[in-house]
């Protein structure tokens, strides 16, 4: 049903941009989620995709960039004028902007970083400073601390102060004055005891950690052995620096299935549908060659016993 429904929207997208229509096109594109506009634009030729990316709004560009393939995402940066790149990564999550950072021109990224605040700044480089394929590289910095020594009253007060949490926030994380991990506060406790107790007593001080250098694959493992929806990520002095949820598992997960059916058709992860045909001709040329090479050798053989063949017809089951 899923797939049928983005080839309707593909050619209902191709027939607008084929007869011109684009406001209706703009109106159309901008109802869609970024993910919906991300798939859009992997299933349509270059030009078309260019006209595509050209019809959206700076403050959604970003969402959009996260979700295509780097190969495309590479393309759309490279024809998208750098101060509209800047003014698109604005408001952007910290963690997400370093899923960024490699890909974007030198003058966007400098840009950027002039731009932000001095603790933002240095909280972005601590992420950037990780392995990509690390939980450090893929961790959320932003997540709720609370201390051990007050009450669960006092948390809920913090809480309605700040007026949203996070996404994916199941726990806070209790922290010292150093910002070492203690353990966690499950949001059904802090919602269900009684407000004068203190975060000591009830929080889990046995939870899942996870080491910043753990690799992304065994931290895709561990969610989904243990069924997490977040876990905190420690340095090697045990302080927190941040956090990993389900959805960032979710990304890690799409991204090693599709390199492993990839691999298996010895196709590298930045061929798409409308990849040059040079590139994918060049690719190609060595197993093609081979395969040929096999298929006149086994014409050769079969050849020498035609007259067999000929005489015992049942032999030619065998043949494959």
């Amino acid at each position: 049903m899923a797939d049928t429904a983005q080839q309707a929207l593909l050619e209902k997208f191709t027939e607008m941009l084929t007869s011109g229509a684009l406001v209706r096109t703009r109106q159309t594109l901008h109802a869609l989620h970024p993910a919906e506009i991300a798939d859009l634009l992997e299933s349509l030729p270059t030009p078309q995709r260019r006209i595509l990316w050209g019809l959206l709004e700076p403050e959604i560009e970003a969402e959009v960039l996260l979700e295509v393939d780097e190969s495309i995402r590479s393309d759309l940066i490279d024809v998208t004028d750098p101060e509209e790149l800047v003014a698109a990564l604005e408001g952007l999550d910290l963690d997400k902007l370093a899923d960024l950072f490699e890909h974007l021109p030198a003058t966007v990224s400098n840009s950027t970083l002039a731009a932000m605040a001095s603790q933002d700044r240095k909280r972005l480089e601590r992420v950037l400073s990780y392995d990509k394929n690390s939980a450090g590289g893929l961790m959320d910095l932003d997540m709720i601390t609370v201390r051990k020594d007050v009450t669960l009253d006092i948390v809920l007060r913090y809480l309605r102060l700040r007026h949203n949490l996070p996404s994916y926030t199941n726990k806070l994380f209790v922290v010292d004055q150093d910002n070492r991990y203690l353990g966690v506060l499950q949001i059904a406790d802090l919602l269900t005891k009684a407000p004068e107790v203190r975060v000591l007593e009830v929080m889990d001080t046995k939870g899942i950690t996870i080491e910043a250098t753990t690799s992304a694959s065994d931290v895709a493992r561990l969610f989904e052995d243990r069924n997490l929806v977040s876990a905190p990520v420690l340095d090697e002095n045990q302080r927190l620096v941040g956090r990993i949820t389900v959805d960032d598992v979710v990304d890690v997960i799409r991204s090693e299935a599709k390199q492993a059916e990839f691999s298996a058709a010895n196709l590298p992860l930045d061929e798409n549908l409308f990849s040059p045909a040079t590139n994918s001709a060049r690719r190609r040329a060595l197993w093609l060659g081979a395969n040929l090479l096999t298929a006149f050798l086994a014409a050769w053989f079969i050849s020498l016993f035609e007259d067999t063949l000929q005489k015992v017809i049942t032999l030619a089951v065998l043949l494959p």
